[in-house]
């Protein structure tokens, strides 16, 4: 059983029933939920030892967020507990031509004040085969970023692969360094990065007019890379959206078909189906577009379940991988 190994925040997702307005209600539902968390609970619910890092508050909340993990199959052995609060974020479903929309409460939380020898890297990462990070973590503090930094060089040193979805949000820098100066150290002990050619411009001065030259850009920019990937949406309305991927090795574009999907059930989450489909495509499947359409139907499937994780199976995806998404049902 390959062993996986992700690293991050983990917030209470609040919302109001259905699609609903916050102005609308006196009951807020409650779900857990992390970018890099909802890789691990797709990874474990693969069939894959998932195991995910993090720092929670030492009180009920966060005993409850290691409980959710672990009722997923999702490894806590790692996670370490302290001071601080748990973070939130309050999110309104939207619905036809109103958008959905999220509001952060993070400040301060018991993840942001981690440190970088607080996690023992060595014994985190023994016998693993992949280690996953996004741009969020280091945007949290200067000590999210220093423990994620010391996680991928261990990586290096072990010869894991290193995947890093680079997509991060600019009102989270808040403790005196940007991206550009943070980042690139990060990619550079990455295989696998997701992003396009906007972000690699933005963030390493990479640039290209194609996602193919601006992929070929970033390998040679950053050496351990093998592969590039990055996702397409087209949003028709908030419930109905066109989706699809594509890989770059360094030499072959893979492009994934257009998945079209309606009604939108949840959004939140579906780009970390694709990245945990892709990561699995790749560890199981000698044949990158066998990968990428993986995680493209992984991704999709998402939309269909409610919170932030893909509770799908691999049977489950690689049915409609094959083009059967009539929802029969199944007796």
């Amino acid at each position: 059983m390959k062993k996986i190994v992700t690293f991050g925040e983990v917030m209470l997702r609040l919302s109001p029933p259905g699609v609903n307005r916050l102005a609308q209600t006196d009951t807020l539902t409650m779900h857990f939920g992390g970018t890099e968390a909802n890789v691990a609970v797709s990874l474990a619910q693969f069939g894959l030892q998932a195991h995910h890092v993090t720092r929670f508050p030492e009180n009920g909340l966060g005993r409850s967020a290691a409980g959710y993990l672990q009722r997923h199959h999702v490894s806590t052995e790692f996670i370490r507990y302290g001071d601080g609060r748990m973070g939130l974020y309050f999110l309104e479903m939207g619905a036809g031509s109103r958008a959905s929309q999220i509001i952060y409460d993070r400040v301060d939380s018991a993840f942001a004040r981690i440190q970088a020898n607080d996690i023992d890297w060595d014994t985190v990462l023994d016998g693993a085969d992949w280690f996953h990070w996004t741009g969020i973590t280091p945007a949290l503090s200067q000590g999210a970023a220093d423990c994620l930094l010391a996680g991928i060089q261990t990586a290096n040193r072990l010869n894991i692969p290193v995947s890093g979805d680079i997509v991060y949000r600019s009102n989270l820098w808040q403790y005196g360094k940007t991206p550009q100066q943070i980042m690139p150290a990060l990619t550079e002990g990455c295989t696998l990065v997701l992003g396009g050619k906007a972000l690699f411009s933005e963030i390493y001065g990479v640039v290209g007019s194609t996602f193919q030259e601006a992929g070929r850009a970033m390998i040679e920019r950053f050496p351990r890379l093998r592969y590039i990937t990055d996702t397409k949406r087209n949003s028709i309305s908030a419930s109905h959206n066109q989706l699809s991927a594509k890989l770059f090795d360094g030499t072959t574009v893979y492009k994934s078909r257009v998945y079209d999907v309606q009604p939108i059930i949840d959004r939140i989450g579906t780009g970390d189906a694709y990245m945990a489909g892709l990561i699995y495509g790749l560890l199981t499947f000698n044949d990158p577009q066998r990968a990428v359409e993986f995680g493209s139907a992984a991704s999709a499937l998402k939309h269909t379940i409610p919170g932030d994780v893909n509770l799908a199976t691999v049977a489950e995806v690689e049915t409609l991988e094959q083009g059967d998404s009539s929802g029969k049902l199944k007796r």
